[in-house]
């Protein structure tokens, strides 16, 4: 949803629809529901139908102080289901946009999949979320937040079923039984319990001893999962690439066990809230405890998705790289079968990506493909694509790429140290060895350097140094037909880095300027400096 300075119509005129957001990105869509929203209307699951109907009055009666003309109190006669609210609409009003009001809520326009579809009225937290409001719904809407919950980690597992047969008959077979077994049966209560509204005691019996089996599961695949992302921080990227290539079924597998898991787990809780959510309407205890157990399981949650958000984001990037790559082989021989030809590594690697692709896109959207910066150090002739169709899997999440340059690189001197006192036949020694090319990306965030062919073959990225380590920056003027050169000092190396002749200068001069704006000196490095001074005789 977004602002709106203007009442436009989408579609055809109807009783407008009108998103009450009752929780931090959560809204219940009252009125009529645009077509274009109907699919991403989420029911009311285990939300009791008292509650419901608790929720249609006591947010009728917020309209109906907003519109003392009536204007839209005939819509809030019924709620709908569930809405959530999308990053665009979040990223607006935090950026403190306004939406214009009309009929005393505010007016905005519905995004979906990244155009607006429909038109809504919009009542904010801040104006539901009174302390009256909160004290007569806090029950009801702990039960709404742990539908959302569920049909959040719901979702992630549709979208991860395509495991491969392969994967799901060679590993753990008894594991995966037991675990569908129970994975099952928590669905098939929270469909009977759908069904009629509420959790009756008869449903709560048949599950509730299910607690224990279901910790187990969990902790088990969470376990699983947090051995893999212990993995991610080893110290070189071959050392990583090669754990990654080895077990790449079953990280797969794991991180597919342990959504489901959640899922199981998730309704589980959900149903043992619905369960206190019938006590609590003569137990004031029973009803606070459905707040403690939805925050509980949020949290459990969080946890879970962040450790599996990393770990299939590091699996995917390696088999995207991979898949960029012009056919070396690059995996292990641990992969199926233990073969080693280009093709089967190819075969596999796409096999794993493509049954991975669609989890890792629902947990964390891919990065969008990288465009050539404005500044390019490089002859005019150079095709850049191969280079940016693997540096876009290096580049982080909101990390901006800013320059681009090939350059010959030398940094024999070592450390900082060795140019002080470092005679000038040392710099001359090591130009005359022989240099590879390398590339120089240089974003906001870092200076990554590699050997053009150690990208292009391996994906793999050499150097990189953060730019608050940039301590100066020297462009050498040089003759006419003479390389450009440009020098960089870090908190623990120099590097150099010869252009070619014909590179336009005004573009290295660009490149050393970019850096130059990260040039610093630590106060507590130029104290540590000043207090290797002799002391004064």
């Amino acid at each position: 949803m977004d602002g709106s300075a203007s009442d436009r119509q989408v579609g055809p005129a109807t009783t407008p629809a009108v998103l009450a957001e009752v929780l931090p990105g959560v809204a219940v869509v009252l009125g009529e529901v645009p077509v274009e929203l109907r699919p991403d209307l989420i029911d009311f699951g285990l939300v009791p139908s008292a509650d419901r109907e608790k929720i249609s009055t006591v947010l009728a009666s917020l309209g109906n102080t907003a519109t003392a003309a009536g204007g839209l109190a005939h819509v809030f006669a019924g709620a709908q289901g569930l809405y959530r609210i999308s990053s665009a609409t979040q990223a607006l009003l935090k950026a403190g946009g306004t939406l214009a009001v009309k009929d005393g809520a505010n007016l905005g326009a519905v995004f979906a999949h990244g155009r607006i579809v429909a038109q809504a009225r919009f009542l904010p937290l801040t104006t539901v979320s009174t302390a009256q409001t909160v004290a007569t719904l806090g029950p009801a809407l702990a039960m709404i937040a742990l539908q959302m919950q569920l049909s959040e980690i719901t979702g992630l597992v549709r979208t991860n079923v395509a495991l491969t047969s392969q994967v799901l008959t060679t590993l753990r077979n008894e594991q995966w039984a037991e675990l569908t077994g129970l994975v099952n049966t928590v669905a098939r209560a929270v469909d009977q319990a759908r069904a009629v509204g509420s959790v009756p005691a008869s449903l709560w019996e048949n599950v509730a001893g299910h607690e224990a089996p279901l910790s187990k599961q969990l902790d088990l695949y969470r376990r699983n999962v947090r051995c893999h992302v212990g993995q991610l921080d080893q110290p070189g990227t071959r050392e990583l690439r090669e754990y990654l290539q080895a077990n790449g079924e079953a990280i797969l597998f794991d991180t597919h066990a342990l959504l489901s898991s959640l899922q199981a787990w998730t309704g589980y809780q959900a149903l043992r809230a619905g369960k206190a959510r019938n006590a609590g309407r003569e137990d004031a205890d029973e009803a606070r405890l459905v707040g403690v157990i939805a925050s509980d399981t949020r949290t459990e949650l969080d946890s879970s998705l962040t450790e599996a958000t990393r770990l299939v984001g590091a699996l995917t990037r390696e088999l995207r790289i991979i898949a960029e790559l012009p056919g070396r082989e690059t995996l292990s021989a641990s992969l199926p079968g233990k073969r080693r030809d280009a093709k089967a590594v190819r075969h596999a690697s796409a096999r794993l990506l493509e049954a991975i692709e669609p989890l890792a896109d629902a947990l964390r959207p891919p990065t969008p493909p990288l465009e050539a910066p404005e500044v390019v150090c490089a002859p005019g002739s150079l095709d850049l694509d191969p280079y940016l169709r693997i540096l876009r899997w290096h580049v982080e999440d909101g990390e901006t790429l800013r320059i681009l340059g090939f350059a010959d690189q030398l940094d024999a001197l070592g450390p900082v140290t060795a140019i002080f006192g470092g005679a000038k036949e040392k710099l001359a020694a090591a130009r005359d060895k022989a240099v590879a090319r390398t590339l120089i990306a240089v974003t906001d965030r870092r200076v990554i350097t590699t050997g053009t062919n150690a990208l292009l073959e391996q994906g793999e990225v050499r150097r990189e140094i953060p730019i608050d380590q940039v301590r100066y920056v020297r462009a050498a003027t040089r003759d006419e037909g003479e390389r450009p050169t440009i020098d960089l000092i870090t908190r623990d190396e120099s590097i150099r880095w010869l252009f070619r002749a014909d590179t336009d200068r005004t573009r290295v001069d660009a490149l050393a300027a970019v850096l130059a704006e990260s040039m610093r000196i630590p106060d507590e490095e130029r104290e540590a400096l000043l207090g290797r001074r002799p002391a004064a005789g």
